[in-house]
């Protein structure tokens, strides 16, 4: 298929790039300036200039595709209005198509789980953060009804190839000496890499039926503390880590700080049964490997 990527720079749509050619399938990239259309073809990927914000150029790119695959953010105040906008784009382009469209959520969406597990089927209770994010889901799967092969993936907290959120804790073991987490450490995060993320999507536009929504979690929920822990230890600082009180984060880090520390226990039967079968399972028992693509990210870099 000519896939359709927005996001194509960024951290999740750049394995998916990856993971897209490697099937077979040709990438075309949104790119928002010059530098990013020449990081795109340097890799094989055809640019297609334009922005996120300007949803008659995203319409006008997703009506010339096979599938889309919308994975990026504005990563500011405008983010959920240019998502709306995009998603409003994208579905309206593809309408009487059957053509796949696939969306990026995050587990975020469901809040605090506590003891119960949650899957595809529970009810939301968003983490004020992303409070918008549910309305835009529900506005892909209803193009479902109008010819539209809409997919919604939740991704859990994503790592590998150096960067999120626990590639900042090997950072902060360091630069600091010590891994920095937000809260008790008791919370418990799910985790999938961003490579067995990028296989979900391949196996999302390749077999998901239209109105399928699909968590990507490997393996089970690891209680932060084990993830600084052993992020301070692939950062060198020896398995030291810090607690963060939540009400001194949230003086610098406002909602996000309330997202580090949510309770989430999180299956993914649906994905499992698309014959999605990840193959890392947390950062916890790969603490070697966190940190030489951190090293190599770095490199990368400089």
């Amino acid at each position: 298929m000519r896939v359709f990527l927005t996001g194509a720079t960024g951290y999740i749509g750049s394995s998916v790039a990856d993971a897209l050619q490697a099937a077979g399938h040709e990438v075309v990239g949104l790119a928002r300036s010059d530098e990013a259309s020449g990081r795109l073809e340097a890799r094989g990927i055809q640019a297609r200039r334009g922005d996120l914000r300007e949803p008659q150029g995203i319409s006008a790119a997703a009506r010339e595709m096979d599938a889309v695959i919308h994975t990026a953010s504005t990563n500011d105040g405008s983010a959920p209005q240019a998502d709306r906008e995009a998603v409003e784009a994208i579905t309206q382009a593809l309408e009487g198509t059957n053509k796949p469209f696939i969306y990026t959520s995050g587990i975020w969406v469901y809040g605090d789980t506590g003891e119960v597990v949650a899957d595809e089927q529970s009810q939301l209770n968003p983490t004020l953060l992303v409070a918008w994010r549910p309305a835009n889901e529900q506005r892909v799967l209803e193009s479902s009804e109008r010819g539209v092969r809409a997919v919604v993936i939740r991704p859990a907290i994503v790592y590998g190839r150096g960067v999120g959120i626990p590639a900042e804790l090997v950072q902060s073991a360091r630069e600091k000496g010590t891994a920095r987490f937000v809260g008790t450490g008791e919370n418990r995060w799910p985790q999938v890499h961003v490579d067995d993320l990028a296989d979900l999507y391949v196996r999302a536009l390749e077999h998901a039926p239209a109105g399928t929504i699909l968590n990507a979690t490997c393996g089970p929920s690891v209680r932060v503390s084990e993830v600084a822990e052993a992020a301070s230890r692939a950062g060198g600082a020896e398995g030291r880590t810090e607690s963060w009180p939540i009400e001194e984060a949230r003086k610098s880090l406002g909602p996000y700080a309330d997202a580090l520390a949510l309770d989430q226990v999180v299956r993914s039967p649906r994905a499992r049964a698309i014959g999605w079968n990840p193959s890392l399972h947390s950062v916890a028992g790969n603490a070697a490997r966190l940190f030489d693509e951190w090293r190599r990210g770095k490199e990368a870099a400089a």
